[in-house]
C-alpha cells in the first residue's frame, strides 16, 4: 500500500466563495481496490461556512478547535465543538458553519472512490 505525507502540508483546496481551506495531511490506497483515502486539516473562519457539498463516500471527523452546525438538507443541524466527533455518510449534502469565535479546525478522513472528484458543490 503506498502513502503519501506531507511534513509540509499545503491546501489543495480553498473554496473563495466561502473562504476556508482544506490542507491534505496524507493519502493512500484503501483496503478496497480502487478507493483512496485522504486525511485533511479543514479550516473554517468565524462566520464563514463551507457550502453546501457531498463526498463520494463517507467523511469520518473529528473537532479540533472551534464550534461548528454542521448542516443538512435531510435533517437537523448537528451541533459539534472541540472535541466531538462526526460521520457523514456518502452522498449526503452538508453545510460546516464555524458559530464560533475562533477558527474551527476539524481534522477529515475522506474514503472516495479514486476517479471521483472529493467534493461536489451545490
Amino acid at each position: 500500500m503506498s502513502m503519501e505525507n506531507q511534513d509540509n502540508a499545503v491546501p489543495v483546496a480553498t473554496d473563495q466563495k466561502h473562504d476556508f481551506k482544506r490542507t491534505l495531511l496524507q493519502k493512500s490506497a484503501a483496503p478496497v481496490d480502487g478507493w483512496l483515502i485522504e486525511q485533511t486539516l479543514v479550516e473554517i473562519p468565524e462566520g464563514v461556512a463551507s457550502g453546501r457539498h457531498t463526498h463520494p463516500g463517507p467523511e469520518v471527523g473529528y473537532i479540533i478547535q472551534g464550534d461548528v452546525s454542521m448542516e443538512f438538507d435531510d435533517g437537523e443541524p448537528l451541533e459539534l465543538h472541540a472535541g466531538s466527533p462526526f460521520l457523514i455518510p456518502p452522498g449526503v449534502v452538508h453545510n460546516a458553519v464555524n458559530v464560533g469565535t475562533l477558527t474551527t479546525k476539524m481534522l477529515s478522513t475522506y474514503f472516495i472512490v479514486g476517479t471521483e472528484p472529493l467534493v461536489t458543490t451545490y
